[in-house]
Order: C-alpha cells, then sequence, then structure tokens
C-alpha cells in the first residue's frame, strides 16, 4: 500500500488577520476551509463564539449607594468611578450645625507644665497664642483640606485647661454655622492647631511633648462620643 502525501497551500488570509480595519473573520476563514474540505473530506468547525463577541472589557464596579444621608456607609469624597470629589450638597437644606472635638497635648515633665501654667515661657502667654491659634485654624480649614467646603462659621469656639495629674493640657474645640453641610473637620482643625501651636511655643524646653487623642465628640443631631 502507497501512503500520498497531499500538501495544502493556504492562503495568506489564514496566516494574519486583524479585528482591526473592517475585516470580515468569517470570510477570511470561508476560504482555507474550502481547501481544507477537498483534502480532508469534511469542513472544520467555525465557532467564533468566545473570540470577538467576548472581547468586549467587564463592567466597572460600582458602589453600592446607602442613601443621600450624612452618615451614608459610602466615601462620599470618592466618586463612582474611583475619583476624588467635591460633595454636592445643593440638594441639603440648610440648618444650624455644630460640632465639639478634642485632642490633649502632653507636656510629659512637670518642669514644662509649670512654665506653662506660670506663663513663664519664653515665647509669651503659651494658652492665649494657641487658643486664637485654633480660632483662626478653623476659619482656614477650607484652605487646608481640599474637598472640604469654605462655609461661613457661626461661631468658634476653643478652650484649654491645665491637668496637672499627668501634665497635659486638654484642648476642647467647636465649632457653628447655618449652612448645607457639617462642621466636623472645623473643629478638629481648631483642636489640631491649637495644640500644634502650643508644642511650638514649648519647643525650645522639651522636644518630648506629645499631641494625642484628636478625635470628633460631638455632631448635632446625628452622632455623639458618649454614646
Amino acid at each position: 500500500m502507497f501512503l500520498r502525501r497531499v500538501r495544502a497551500t493556504f492562503p495568506s488570509s489564514i496566516r494574519c488577520f486583524s479585528s482591526n480595519g473592517g475585516h470580515d473573520l468569517t470570510a477570511a476563514i470561508a476560504e482555507p476551509s474550502k481547501e481544507m474540505e477537498s483534502v480532508f473530506g469534511q469542513t472544520p468547525p467555525i465557532d467564533l463564539s468566545g473570540s470577538v463577541n467576548n472581547l468586549s472589557a467587564a463592567p466597572e464596579p460600582q458602589l453600592a449607594s446607602t442613601g443621600t444621608e450624612e452618615n451614608e456607609q459610602r466615601l462620599t469624597h470618592i466618586s463612582r468611578t474611583g475619583e476624588a470629589q467635591m460633595v454636592d450638597v445643593s440638594s441639603k437644606g440648610i440648618s444650624k450645625r455644630v460640632a465639639i472635638a478634642g485632642c490633649k497635648v502632653l507636656l510629659v515633665s512637670k518642669k514644662v507644665f509649670d512654665l506653662v501654667s506660670e506663663n513663664q515661657v519664653a515665647k509669651g502667654d503659651v494658652l492665649s497664642v494657641a487658643k486664637i491659634a485654633g480660632i483662626s485654624g478653623a476659619k482656614q480649614t477650607s484652605n487646608l483640606i481640599p474637598l472640604c467646603h469654605n462655609i461661613s462659621l457661626t461661631h468658634v469656639r476653643v478652650d484649654l485647661t491645665l491637668n496637672e495629674k499627668d501634665f497635659s493640657v486638654e484642648i476642647e474645640g467647636e465649632a457653628a454655622s447655618t449652612g448645607k453641610t457639617g462642621v466636623e473637620t472645623e473643629a478638629l482643625t481648631a483642636v489640631t492647631i491649637a495644640g500644634l501651636t502650643l508644642y511650638d511655643m514649648c519647643k525650645a524646653a522639651s522636644k518630648d511633648i506629645e499631641i494625642t487623642d484628636v478625635r470628633l465628640l460631638h455632631k448635632s443631631g446625628s452622632w455623639s462620643r458618649k454614646q
């Protein structure tokens, strides 16, 4: 028995094809398929499913919305495409907004504590300067925090209390406004700037000073740490 070698020649269209430029993929395969049928006696199956039709990109994941309240769980400063955004508060109602924040400055040593309490720090009245700095800081919040709204504050309070038990200064700040967005960032900025100012006033006496426990204490109408 003699086996006859058969050499099939395929056109260049089967060697290279592209889905771009308007080429018909089915037509490109049809011609070599006819030659294969004449050689092998049957037409190989042509199934384009899973190739061109499945090249479309998977849909982008969407962040679930849990409502329009200010305390909703999703990050409101992140858009549904993952980009940073300023929250649109146009549709919110105007109401009185109040927030209280706090922090603690550990002076660590009795020496530094006594210098502050007796107003003997070389730079001047530490508590008074820190108080003014905290109030000023609250009013500059939108310049410091990129996506924070530029709001009109109706009241800012900063209180500093000496605590001899642990040689610390406890700072409490309150911010208030009548508008469409909350003022917790302003209250937090007030106590943080007051704490940083206190450090700056006392750093010549000690580098061990610590600013700790910066936290929100209360937000009117929706949240309180005591609860």
